[in-house]
């Protein structure tokens, strides 16, 4: 039932605006796309070695821009908590972005495996709209063709409750649209989802006590994503002291040989004390 450790990083750069990673993407086997919660994304390739992780290639920061097209004014509006790829037609086409305290969903231009243009925000609920807070949207995936909600953009909140034991959530779907709810677990709170081939659905979880970070991620059943539900699943990895950090971020990528890989990065909110980590995991056969 667990995870199988293939390797890790420790991300670092002099780029003034590297850091605050809060969300993670893979467009393909290799090229992902970051979102940092100070408005900028992070693009590149994950190169990897014998299998485990061994670089990124090709990186770059670009600012985030609003429907203008100009960047955004303050940290109220720029806090990018969460990042999705939109596929049409069986292509990467866009990214989708989740924003905290100006709460928002938009999309993006995708071209060359980079982000860019201006936003074209998405309809959310109004119950959404008005948290206005850092406890609103934190988690965005978008489900694969093998769910039963297939299409629909599953949002979490990190810290809010409409239903009492469970963090608030919305499908944003043609057919799939309602409110569903992730049960609660001790100490921790969401910070990203990503949905697995077959439907199923992970999300990683973040606590902290202590100054110490704790961690988990939980394999929920892809027949619990739908509205009305109460999503809840067996946890399959977690972690807590020196070797974890805030980990934010969580995507899924299937390599050339069929092998699904689980990718966690984590956010230094730029502080000398905390790291970025980037760790890789697959599933057991």
């Amino acid at each position: 039932g667990g995870l199988i450790f293939e390797g890790g990083l420790e991300l670092a750069s002099a780029h003034p605006d590297f850091g605050g990673i809060s969300g993670l993407a893979f467009i393909d086997a290799t090229r992902f796309v970051m979102v940092t919660d100070q408005g900028h994304f992070l693009s590149g390739t994950l190169d990897l070695a014998d299998g485990a992780p061994a670089g990124l290639s090709g990186a770059q920061i670009d600012i985030i821009r609003n429907s203008s097209g100009n960047p955004l004014p303050n940290k109220f509006s720029s806090d990018s908590e969460a990042i999705e790829v939109v596929i049409r037609n069986g292509q990467p086409a866009a990214m989708r972005v989740g924003f905290e305290n100006l709460s928002r969903i938009a999309d993006f231009d995708l071209s060359g495996g980079r982000p860019s243009g201006p936003a074209r925000e998405i309809a959310v609920p109004q119950w959404l709209t008005d948290l206005r807070t850092n406890e609103s949207i934190e988690a965005v995936c978008i489900a694969p063709p093998a769910s039963p909600v297939a299409g629909s953009t599953l949002v979490i909140a990190e810290s809010h409750q409409r239903a009492s034991g469970q963090w608030a959530a919305t499908l944003l779907g043609n057919t799939d649209r309602g409110d569903l709810g992730l049960q609660t677990a001790p100490g921790v709170n969401p910070t990203d989802c990503a949905f697995l081939p077959n439907g199923d659905l992970l999300v990683v979880e973040r606590g902290l006590a202590l100054l110490s970070f704790s961690m988990q991620i939980r394999l929920i059943p892809a027949d619990q994503v739908r509205p009305g539900a109460t999503m809840d699943g067996a946890v399959i990895l977690s972690g807590s002291g020196s070797a974890v950090d805030n980990f934010e971020g969580l995507g899924v990528r299937t390599l050339p040989n069929g092998q699904t890989r689980i990718t966690i990065v984590s956010d230094d909110n730029f502080n000398a004390f905390q790291r970025t980590l980037l760790l890789d995991f697959s599933l057991p056969d």
